[in-house]
């Protein structure tokens, strides 16, 4: 959402991960970002310039001398026009270039002239990457303000297995997404988001838990992010991947959460539980697997998990959700008032679009004078939005007193 309207100037250099960038650039114009595409003579040789012009709408910039090109008599204006530069693949050779000041092709004019932020994810053979040479070039630029995109560890061109592979696109996206944010609402706070469905352990195989995705804790995790937050985010298991630029803690069971979240609040400035943690876990974990008996049930005897919203305090905001089936708002308020909230958010789980693992949902924002909020059926996302708005409100009014 924070890219709309925003400038990325996409760099790409000759690396086999080259056609990956297509991917990037698709990602970044899909979320209304425009995307000027620079190419090095060497990319050419894995990727077309036709393929970065039918997916960003844009003509790509080949040749610092091409005359019909709109960039061609001033070269800066690329990078005056960026908001963020993003070199993917990012090679070894346009490393050390980078760090020797070298300006001899159009993209490395662009990264010498502009002031925006610049984005480098390498791809290169495993040698190269543990290198001394690259290694220290890569110390150089991140000490000058470069951002590195990984590399990641995985198989190679070469078909070895190793550092120096080209990180996932999406988590290239969400570091350009961190980049762009720095400066926003939420610059200078610490936010810690729990997520997912808590597993509470019968045996070694089997536990009591629920259908929980951790869909709406990750996407306010990486909304916080966007607008400048540094985000913990206590995660419950999910099939979801990691947000790129979030702190990560993986729990499992209540207990597990709850010493996380204590741990986590140290210095925080907002606690958003929307994780589904299961109320009651079994008394006795057996430490064997319960075989199938002849007896025509199992009795399990279950004891309270800990109330990690309602034990869990300090001098931060703490806000709480609330997934009903029935009397939505009169629930809500009832837990935002016993457990001192300083906001709800309540969603009806029976509702169209906003069961549980479904991609959009429908809220009700209360706040602790009971005034309600209602927001209409939106992607996760952008619900995430909604709620960080209010909570940016919350603490602007805090900062006043």
């Amino acid at each position: 959402m924070k890219m709309a309207n925003k400038t990325v100037v996409l760099g790409v250099t000759g690396s086999i991960a080259a056609y990956k960038a297509a991917d990037l650039a698709s990602r970044l114009t899909q979320v209304g970002a425009k995307v000027e595409v620079i190419m090095t003579k060497a990319a050419m040789e894995f990727v077309t310039p036709l393929t970065f012009r039918n997916i960003t709408g844009r003509p790509v910039v080949t040749d610092m001398f091409e005359l019909a090109s709109e960039y061609s008599v001033e070269h800066v204006a690329l990078a005056e026009a960026a908001d963020v530069m993003v070199i993917a693949p990012a090679t070894a050779n346009i490393i050390a270039k980078l760090v020797a000041g070298i300006a001899d092709d159009m993209l490395l004019c662009t990264v010498l002239a502009t002031k925006a932020p610049v984005v480098l994810a390498p791809a290169m053979n495993v040698n190269m990457y543990e290198n001394q040479v690259t290694r220290e070039n890569i110390a150089k630029l991140k000490a000058r303000g470069f951002t590195f995109a990984g590399p990641g560890w995985g198989r190679l061109a070469s078909g070895k297995m190793g550092q120096g592979r080209l990180i996932e696109i999406e988590e290239v996206f969400g570091i350009v997404c961190q980049v762009l944010g720095k400066n926003g609402d939420f610059a200078g706070k610490r936010i810690v988001v729990t997520a997912g469905g808590t597993q509470e352990p019968v045996d070694p195989v089997r536990c009591l838990t629920n259908r929980s995705s951790g869909k709406m804790g990750y996407a306010l995790a990486e909304a916080a992010r966007d607008r400048g937050a540094k985000v913990v985010l206590v995660s419950a298991p999910s099939a979801l991947a990691k947000p790129a630029g979030v702190e990560m803690v993986n729990v499992a069971a209540a207990q597990e959460m709850y010493e996380a979240v204590k741990k986590a609040v140290a210095g925080a400035d907002v606690l958003i539980m929307t994780a589904a943690v299961a109320d009651y876990r079994p008394a006795e974990v057996s430490k064997k697997k319960i075989k199938r008996q002849h007896a025509s049930s199992l009795t399990l005897e279950l004891e309270r998990t800990p109330d990690i919203l309602g034990e869990v305090k300090g001098k931060f905001l703490r806000v709480g959700f609330a997934a009903e089936s029935e009397n939505l708002v009169a629930n809500a308020k009832e837990k935002l008032q016993r457990k001192q909230l300083d906001l709800i958010v309540a969603n009806d789980i029976t509702a169209a679009g906003c069961g549980i693992g479904s991609d959009t949902n429908r809220v009700v924002i209360i706040d602790s004078q009971g005034r309600a909020e209602k927001v209409p059926l939106l992607p996760k996302r952008e619900v995430a939005d909604k709620i960080l708005d209010r909570v940016a409100g919350l603490l602007a009014n805090r900062g006043g007193e």
